[in-house]
C-alpha cells in the first residue's frame, strides 16, 4: 500500500508498524522540535536509512494533489503539530494516545493523570476539519496504574499500535466502512507552566503527581524567584531537610536539572 505519514518520534510505533506491513512511504512529513523533550531524530533516521523522501515544511493542499497524483491509498498522521488540509483523493487517519472522545488536543496524557482517570487508550480516526473529532476507525483502551506516568502510559500505547495498524492496512475498506461517529467531546488546551510547576510548600503526593504525568518533559521547581527546570524528576518521601529542592513531606530528584533565568 502507499502511503504518506506526518509525526514525530512520539508516536513513531505507528511509522514503524506500517513500514512491518509492507507500506511503501512515498513521503514523511514531520516538523522542527527541540530534541530535548520531544524529538524527529528516529523519524528522519528511518527515512534516510529507507530512502523515504521527507521535509521539516508545514503539509500544503499542494502536496496532497501531488501524492494523490503518485498514487497514494492512505495518510497516516501521528503526532503532527501542524492541522493538515483534507482531501477527498485517499483516507487520511490520525492516531490519538486517548480513548477519544475522551482528550481531544495535542497533549492530552498529562491531564489523564492528573485527573486520575480509570482509562486510557489509543484512537485511530478519520482527520477532520477541527482536531480530534472525526469518525472513529479502531480504538483500544487499557487500565491506567495507580503511579501512571507519562512514559508507562506511552509504552502502554505502543503496545496496541500494531495490532491496530494490521487491521487498519489489511481491511481498510471494511474498517472505513463500520466508522463511528465520536458523538459530544471537549478539547483540551495545552498545559502551561502553572500545571508543571512545583513549589516547596507543595504536599510530597501532589508534586509526586505533577512529575508523574510530564514525566520526561520539562517541570519546574519555583522556590521566591528561584527557578530550576527539572527533567524526569521524582519525589522521594521522607525528611527533606537538607535537600536543594524539598516540599512538604520529601524532596525531589531528577535526571537533568538547570537553573532557569
Amino acid at each position: 500500500m502507499k502511503i504518506a505519514y506526518l509525526g514525530i518520534d512520539l508516536l513513531k510505533p505507528v511509522l514503524d508498524a506500517l513500514l512491518d506491513e509492507g507500506c511503501q512511504v512515498l513521503k514523511l512529513f514531520t516538523c522542527p522540535v527541540d530534541n530535548v523533550t520531544e524529538f524527529n531524530t528516529a523519524v528522519l533516521r528511518t527515512a534516510e536509512e529507507r530512502g523515504i523522501p521527507y521535509t521539516l515544511s508545514r503539509i500544503t493542499a499542494a502536496d496532497l494533489d501531488e501524492l494523490a497524483g503518485a498514487g497514494c491509498e492512505l495518510l497516516v498522521c501521528a503526532g503532527y503539530y501542524y492541522r493538515a488540509p483534507i482531501t477527498d483523493a485517499f483516507p487520511m487517519v490520525n492516531f490519538h494516545p486517548t480513548p477519544l472522545p475522551v482528550g481531544r488536543g495535542s497533549w492530552p496524557m498529562p491531564k489523564l493523570i492528573l485527573e486520575r482517570v480509570e482509562f486510557g487508550g489509543v484512537t485511530a480516526h478519520k482527520m477532520a476539519a477541527d482536531f480530534d473529532t472525526g469518525e472513529i476507525l479502531l480504538q483500544e483502551r487499557f487500565l491506567l496504574a495507580e503511579r501512571e506516568d507519562h512514559q508507562t502510559y506511552m509504552e502502554k500505547v505502543y503496545e496496541k499500535v500494531p495490532g491496530m495498524v494490521h487491521k487498519l492496512v489489511n481491511s481498510l475498506p471494511d474498517v472505513l466502512a463500520n466508522a463511528q461517529l465520536q458523538g459530544p467531546g471537549e478539547y483540551w488546551p495545552l498545559p502551561t507552566e502553572a500545571d508543571w510547576t512545583v513549589t516547596p510548600d507543595m504536599e510530597a503526593a501532589r508534586a509526586d503527581l505533577i512529575l508523574r504525568a510530564f514525566y520526561g518533559y520539562e517541570c519546574v521547581y519555583r522556590d521566591g524567584e528561584r527557578r530550576t527546570e527539572l527533567i524526569g524528576g521524582r519525589v522521594v518521601f521522607g525528611d527533606p531537610a537538607g535537600q536543594p529542592f524539598p516540599v512538604r513531606g520529601g524532596y525531589l530528584t531528577a535526571d537533568k536539572i538547570r537553573e532557569l533565568t
